[in-house]
């Protein structure tokens, strides 16, 4: 398999420190509200190559941490009244609503900063002894200049990068490019006891700390959104790399931005959508569906026509699964035919495909596309009186390899049941020639937005 590394910037060949094991962490969100679109796409994107690694065999450890202390959230809290730690438990509840929505799976460990104090208090200690980190009046800063390595991951010198960075007006930096590793405690706000005195961490050494403990100084994968890569993933670099003396992550993976009806996404165009907002008008496994339908580099625009496409594809998908389910419960349990044995062998051929775009850089568009032909020969194939053996089979490719991307996981949430119940109804008044009863019977599934279709194995419903 191969993946693009930022840090390389080139594609190079995955392998993993541990033979059959893969340490990955992905930054996961600040919970002072909740996850916006933009959000969404690494928490999806990344969630499926931990699930391909797994397709292929490997054990993952797959850390992705809660921010629950920084500046957001402690305004938010203070704007509603309530503890920072009362902020983050409602956000983090709906943190996992969302996500589940969306199909992620849970991580290995889902830490939060607030627990790991001590953690980081030892990375910043380290950092002190080298040289690397200073104090200033309870703050603790990390020397960028004094790590030779700073600027690697963004491709930039110190000198550019201290040309864009600033000095707030009561910070006490040596040079614009250096970061706050603790902060001095400010009136009112939640503060850990520390050597510098009372104070909280800053943003960047959570993950240092996080990911050291969880999967060790050297991790196999790090990744995120491409606007973590300066100042936080350098940051993290610098901090942990100085710290202990190795390397911190082999393979560093960013996805691209989220436009808008091609505009950035910003609050002030009033194109700023949360995953919330988009759940009210569509199904979440849309969204997901639409995420993976371009390469994870590539920037994407979010539309309500691409949504519609995303919906549109979707239901073909699960037109197709519930054809090949219906044939399985309703076709004869009979030995297959020489000809469907052939057929069945030929759809692994499509396995092939999927798996070939999944290990050039993880390729989910064309991975989809491997899927769609496949979709699109097997309903060519079951026009045919096809057996249940071939449907089983079929079904199972089908599975496998939606299961890899998270789709085609809708739950029958009872409807199924009652619709199904309602068709053999249906059919038996048709049988009776009770036509007032059958067409009642029609016109009740046409509000449920069902519509019937004959087959070689009987009458099938399907949404539309």
């Amino acid at each position: 398999m191969k993946l693009y590394n930022t840090l390389t910037r080139k594609k190079e060949e995955f392998v993993p420190l541990e033979k059959g094991k893969v340490r990955m962490y992905v930054c996961g969100p600040t919970v002072y509200n909740y996850f916006h679109i933009g959000n969404a796409r690494p928490f999806i994107i990344f969630d499926v190559l931990r699930r391909y690694l797994e397709y292929k065999g490997y054990e993952v450890i797959f850390v992705q941490n809660f921010t629950d202390i920084d500046d957001k959230m402690i305004n938010r809290a203070a704007e509603e009244n309530i503890t920072v730690e009362e902020l983050a438990e409602r956000f983090i509840h709906e943190y996992f609503i969302d996500a589940d929505g969306l199909g992620i799976r849970r991580a290995t460990v889902h830490p939060r900063a607030t627990c790991h104090i001590g953690e980081i208090i030892e990375i910043i200690e380290k950092l002190e002894q080298k040289g690397l980190a200073y104090e200033a009046d309870g703050d603790v800063y990390f020397s960028a200049q004094k790590f030779s390595g700073y600027g690697k991951l963004s491709g930039q010198s110190l000198d550019e990068l201290n040309a864009g960075a600033r000095i707030e007006v009561n910070e006490a930096k040596e040079n614009p490019a250096d970061f706050a590793l603790w902060k001095k405690q400010k009136p009112g706000e939640p503060a850990w006891d520390s050597p510098w005195g009372k104070g909280r961490p800053g943003w960047h050494i959570e993950c240092s700390a996080m990911a050291t403990k969880y999967l060790g100084e050297t991790i196999d994968i790090h990744a995120g959104g491409q606007d973590l890569i300066f100042p936080h993933h350098e940051n993290e670099i610098a901090q942990s790399e100085g710290a202990s003396g190795k390397p911190f992550a082999r393979y560093w993976l960013h996805n691209g931005y989220i436009n808008v009806d091609n505009e950035k996404m910003s609050k002030s165009l009033g194109n700023f959508f949360t995953v919330r907002d988009i759940s009210k008008e569509y199904d979440l496994e849309a969204v997901r569906f639409f995420m993976l339908s371009a390469h994870y580099r590539n920037p994407v625009n979010f539309s309500r026509e691409m949504m519609d496409q995303a919906k549109s594809g979707l239901e073909r998908l699960y037109n197709t699964k519930g054809n090949l389910e219906h044939i399985a419960r309703n076709a004869p349990s009979t030995e297959p035919a020489r000809w469907e044995e052939q057929k069945l062998k030929a759809l692994e051929d499509f396995r092939a495909k999927f798996e070939a775009a999944m290990e050039d850089d993880l390729n989910t568009a064309d991975a989809i596309a491997a899927i769609f032909e496949m979709v699109k020969e097997i309903n060519v194939i079951v026009k045919e009186d096809v057996s249940a053996w071939f449907a089983k089979g079929a079904l199972d490719i089908l599975l496998s390899l939606t299961g890899v991307l998270g789709l085609l996981t809708r739950e029958d949430d009872g409807l199924d049941k009652e619709i199904e119940e309602l068709v053999q109804k249906r059919e038996r008044a048709r049988k009776e020639k009770n036509w007032s009863v059958a067409d009642s019977i029609r016109d009740q599934l046409k509000a449920k937005g069902i519509v019937l279709e004959d087959t070689p194995q009987g009458v099938k419903w399907k949404r539309i």
